[in-house]
């Protein structure tokens, strides 16, 4: 039998009509709407594309989104002080930098610039600790949609045990966090890239996330027969036969892999659209913690 698509365009779906509603009631409330400041730096083509992705679902949800383009030149002093000015401006309940930045920027310091209530990437430390300890905090954008997505499917976490290849602090680490929390309570193995004997530990999955950026590197034979498979990666290969001249894969190899799973998610069309919906939903609570809803 064909493995069932995890269809997350779907579902994301769903949940911006939610939303929605939410943001509707947020307004009849309080008298306004939640404010998400997008800041983009330099001229990324991939970042432009993602940052007008999230602006047009903010449209369609009710959110206000602020624009705010930087040039590379402007240095990184310059974003700090945009940062420090949106931690202090009432109508931003969220501030999202879209990374990477330019090079000679530096990541992490912009990320703890952030104030943690306006946090809606889930990336400052203060957040990430305290969802590790299992506390209130912003989750991780595309770990909190994996997540998600799982309950939605109705794919058992408890006892399951979940390899995720991959161990950045945006994906791999706190979707670790995410899955051994009471409740959802997966047995986590995390992989990178030195590990042995990779395709022993990625085959002894019940659930396997691909988050290693690295296009089609999961193949068939790494993965357990009737295993669920998540592919997090989206990568742009060069594909002359395509009218754009290339075209978007995943981490997974979906051919060779599509087999031997029993659910898997598409690229596009899988994670990515439930990251926007979750930064969506963050942004959302972070209004209604502002307004004490």
């Amino acid at each position: 039998m064909p493995p069932t698509l995890i269809d997350g365009k779907a579902m994301s779906d769903s949940l911006l009509l939610e939303l929605t509603q939410t943001v509707q009631q947020f307004r009849a409330n309080t008298g306004r709407d939640p404010g998400l400041a997008v800041v983009l730096v330099g001229s990324n083509a991939a970042s432009q594309f993602y940052v007008e992705a999230k602006k047009r679902a903010c449209h369609r949800v009710g959110i206000t989104s602020y624009d705010y383009r930087l040039a590379a030149s402007d240095g990184q002093g310059a974003l700090l002080e945009l940062i420090d000015h949106l931690n202090q401006d009432p109508d931003i309940h969220g501030i999202l930098v879209q990374l990477p930045l330019p090079k000679g920027f530096d990541e992490q310091l912009v990320i703890e610039r952030i104030q943690p209530s306006k946090d809606v990437d889930g990336f400052h430390p203060m957040n990430l600790g305290r969802v590790f300890q299992g506390l209130s905090g912003f989750r991780s954008c595309t770990p909190y949609g994996v997540v998600r997505l799982l309950e939605h499917q109705g794919i058992a976490t408890a006892g399951a045990h979940v390899v995720i290849v991959g161990r950045s602090n945006i994906v791999g680490k706190p979707l670790a966090a995410l899955l051994v929390q009471k409740g959802v309570d997966a047995t986590v193995t995390l992989a990178h890239s030195k590990t042995r004997h990779l395709s022993h530990v990625t085959q002894s999955a019940d659930i396997l996330v691909a988050a290693i950026g690295v296009p089609e590197f999961i193949t068939g034979a790494m993965v357990k027969e009737g295993a669920v498979v998540i592919d997090v990666g989206i990568n742009r290969i060069e594909d002359r036969r395509q009218p754009k001249g290339y075209r978007i894969v995943g981490d997974v190899d979906f051919d060779s892999v599509s087999p031997r799973c029993s659910a898997i998610t598409p690229v596009p069309g899988g994670v990515g659209p439930m990251t926007i919906a979750m930064l969506l939903n963050n942004t959302v609570e972070a209004a209604r913690s502002h307004a004490g809803i």
